[in-house]
């Protein structure tokens, strides 16, 4: 665990509402449905704390620890070409929702906040909701303008798709 600053305000503000988006960032929210009951709400939130979802995607994740928590150093890297150093700002594992937010460190090509988040609704549907709201940090990220934002789009939908396949074939009994 490190002590560089995080590199935007207001750090932790997705952990009590994942719409949070303060002025001058783009906010993000994409919701994924990943079928019912106790067993997949179970098994998407241990892939969610424990990087197996990012690398499902086929994404390079470095962790300072095996599960998520506050405090932990993270480096998401992308292709071998990106590389995203974050820190995990919360955490939490309850019986209907689990998952955590991280916020960017210097050198990640973005600045701002992102949640993944697994929640089993009342009627016992289960979600995954990828929320963030960011800004372009690096030159490149500027330069991308639209095609960057497609591309969080795009990495928000694919979260959602592999976590939907690692939850396949679980039903309640």
């Amino acid at each position: 665990m490190s002590s560089a600053p995080f590199t935007y305000e207001p750090v932790g503000a997705t952990r009590d509402d994942l719409t949070f988006c303060p002025p001058g960032y783009r906010p993000l929210l994409v919701r994924a449905r990943l079928g019912e009951g106790r067993k997949v709400f179970d098994r998407a939130a241990e892939a969610v704390l424990t990087w197996e979802m990012h690398r499902a995607m086929g994404v390079g994740i470095t962790a300072a620890a095996d599960r998520a928590a506050p405090g932990v150093d993270v480096t998401v890297s992308l292709a071998g070409l990106v590389r995203a150093p974050c820190r995990i700002i919360w955490a939490t594992e309850e019986p209907r929702r689990a998952g955590w937010g991280y916020g960017t460190l210097d050198g990640h090509p973005e600045c701002g906040e992102e949640a993944f988040v697994v929640d089993r609704t009342g009627d016992g549907t289960v979600w995954l909701t990828v929320a963030a709201f960011s800004k372009p940090a690096s030159w490149y990220a500027r330069a991308g303008g639209l095609a960057t934002r497609g591309l969080q789009h795009a990495y928000a939908r694919r979260c959602g798709t592999a976590l939907r396949r690692l939850c396949e074939g679980l039903t309640e009994e």
